[in-house]
């Protein structure tokens, strides 16, 4: 009980500075605050311009979009039905799913124009917060937790690791391109991340209370 209750404690606080970064990040956006940090942020990234590098960071916002993420989706839904894991199909489901409506709501909310200046790619819609990120961080978070579940010892280590750097990559090409603001990229991250903990923890919690001798993988 000890454990569980410093896990949703630990949740909590954590969805709470979230929600106040991620309100941070859109009221500078709307008062022009942080203007500053999104050009030198650009100026930093796109500095680096080349066409190896632009190559590079077009495969992995490639990566990133929406017909890569359904393909993954359905081959990791694949196999967690395959396996019967009904518990974390629904966690998988509910997670990108929960991403995909929450991005839609936010960018209509906040209606933010894309860049317009040295664009490599195009692209139509909102600018904040940025669906890549979001749908990135998402996808690739859940799938290392799942992974999480049902491995042990280094198995954990190296999931966390490849998520981290598929989330990195996929935010930095997105800025490198020209196509999202540094802070569309924050503002992302700390939505997914939002609503990613808020998912595991009503599955950890589910799982605790159904077995809590079995830990948390099925």
């Amino acid at each position: 009980m000890r454990v569980l209750t410093g896990r949703l404690l630990t949740a909590l606080v954590s969805c709470l500075i979230l929600a106040a970064v991620f309100g941070y990040v859109a009221y500078s956006i709307g008062s022009g605050g942080i203007v500053r940090f999104d050009n030198a942020v650009i100026s930093a990234v796109q500095g680096m311009e080349s066409p190896a590098l632009t190559a590079f960071m077009k495969f992995f916002t490639g990566i990133g979009s929406t017909k890569t993420v359904l393909v993954i989706c359905v081959i990791t839904l694949g196999f967690l039905v395959y396996y019967r894991q009904k518990a974390q199909t629904l966690l998988f489901v509910v997670v990108i799913g929960g991403t995909a409506a929450l991005n839609t709501v936010l960018k209509l909310f906040f209606q933010r124009a894309r860049p317009d200046t040295n664009r490599l790619i195009e692209i139509s819609g909102y600018s904040f917060p940025s669906g890549h990120t979001m749908m990135a961080a998402s996808l690739y978070a859940i799938l290392a937790y799942i992974l999480w579940c049902n491995l042990r010892h280094t198995g954990r280590t190296i999931c966390v690791a490849a998520a981290a750097f598929m989330i990195a990559m996929i935010c930095i090409s997105r800025i490198y391109l020209g196509v999202h603001y540094p802070s569309d990229v924050a503002g992302g991250l700390c939505a997914s991340a939002f609503w990613v903990i808020v998912a595991t923890s009503v599955y950890s919690g589910y799982i605790d209370r159904k077995s809590p001798a079995a830990g948390l993988p099925r």
